[in-house]
């Protein structure tokens, strides 16, 4: 765990005062003039600015997981949202034959086909409706049907996931 450090101003009687010495080769050298030391200042060296880095670096990588982690909680919330769809089946043949099957569009294209879909009868009539048969899936679409003797059967389709 990062610990803070507690950075010091350095402060002297005399701000930006310099003493100017001539040297051999023509340069000059300026030396501070600070006078008194009125606070000593945190020290500005290899062992406190790598302490910074590491706070630094420790921060971004932190930065960088929740960034993932958000990524995934949005993309389990979009495969959690889902869509209703609602379908009405006609057969008109007789029973035990049906001809009830419907090819059912989704909204949204999924990225795969483990996606859920689950019917729920809301009205029917002309028969019995037997069992609610999902198939071939695909990222587009999938069919449903109806097994029983009914001429019409109106359903709720939940379809959920499939984005990730």
């Amino acid at each position: 765990m990062y610990e803070w450090k507690y950075w010091i101003d350095h402060v002297t009687e005399f701000e930006d005062r310099y003493e100017e010495t001539e040297n051999d080769d023509g340069t000059v050298t300026h030396t501070p003039v600070e006078g008194e030391v009125i606070q000593q200042g945190t020290p500005q060296n290899a062992e406190n600015f790598n302490h910074m880095e590491m706070g630094i670096v420790n921060g971004a990588e932190l930065a960088a997981l929740l960034a993932i982690e958000a990524i995934h909680t949005r993309q389990m919330l979009e495969d959690l949202s889902g869509e209703a769809i609602t379908v009405t089946l006609t057969n008109s043949q007789t029973y035990p034959f049906n001809n009830s099957i419907k090819t059912v569009p989704l909204s949204k294209q999924r990225n795969h086909t483990d996606y859920t879909v689950s019917a729920e009868v809301m009205e029917y009539s002309g028969g019995f409706v037997g069992d609610i048969e999902i198939t071939d899936k695909l990222a587009n679409g999938f069919k449903v049907a109806h097994t029983g003797s009914a001429t019409s059967v109106k359903l709720k389709i939940h379809v959920k996931g499939g984005f990730y």
